[in-house]
């Protein structure tokens, strides 16, 4: 199939799919509590089955848009912009976070971590996940690691991809999957307090009923 001009504006990370962009308080993780403008973008081929954003997963279904116009009305929001998806890192993001660093904005990810990293980025928050695993680099530059919990088994998982960080100064989370919440809350609560090199990090977005 011919690539279109679009395509490959899309390839150079000149253009990508939107799926959403909103300005509100990042609920999890370190920086929970600070006012942030998202982008998400679509495109995911790790397939989760609890995801809680499967409508990102076809990138064909949102529109292509330039970067330089999702640059310019970011800046208009906040100064702390978070790129998410879907898996964001399946493009090109160094256009991008060229043109958000550019209007001294702060630039920060939430990434699975499969795919090379591109980008420009002040925080990396990897979120691992078993069925595609991160590549080396991200492990070696990750600011902070969540493991979402499901099940028990979660636990070790978490553990096998803490031994792979190399940044001494990562902080280490473990978060509760939001529809089994109740079930693993207190199982988390008794592993931090156990093993307090891990903290917890909660979804406290969706206890405010926001974005």
């Amino acid at each position: 199939m011919l690539k279109t001009d679009k395509d490959k504006l899309v390839e150079k990370g000149e253009m990508l799919p939107l799926m959403e962009e909103f300005y509100t308080i990042q609920g999890e993780g370190f920086h929970k509590g600070t006012a942030s403008y998202f982008i998400r973008v679509g495109g995911c081929d790790v397939g989760c089955p609890w995801c809680d954003v499967k409508q990102s997963w076809d990138p064909s279904i949102h529109p292509l848009t330039s970067v330089e116009q999702i640059a310019s009305k970011a800046a208009r929001y906040s100064d702390t912009i978070i790129i998410t998806g879907g898996e964001p890192l399946i493009y090109n993001l160094t256009p991008l976070t060229k043109l958000l660093k550019a209007k001294g904005l702060n630039t920060h990810i939430e990434t699975c971590g499969a795919y090379p990293l591109s980008g420009t980025w002040d925080w990396i928050c990897l979120s691992p996940k078993r069925a595609k695993l991160p590549v080396d680099e991200v492990y070696d530059k990750a600011n902070e690691l969540k493991i979402i919990i499901h099940n028990k088994g979660d636990f070790k998982f978490a553990e096998s991809e803490a031994e792979k960080i190399t940044n001494k100064n990562c902080i280490l989370y473990l978060q509760p999957e939001w529809s089994n919440r109740e079930k693993m809350m207190h199982q988390i609560v008794d592993y931090v307090m156990k093993n307090p090199k891990w903290k917890v990090s909660l979804q406290t977005h969706k206890y405010l009923n926001i974005p």
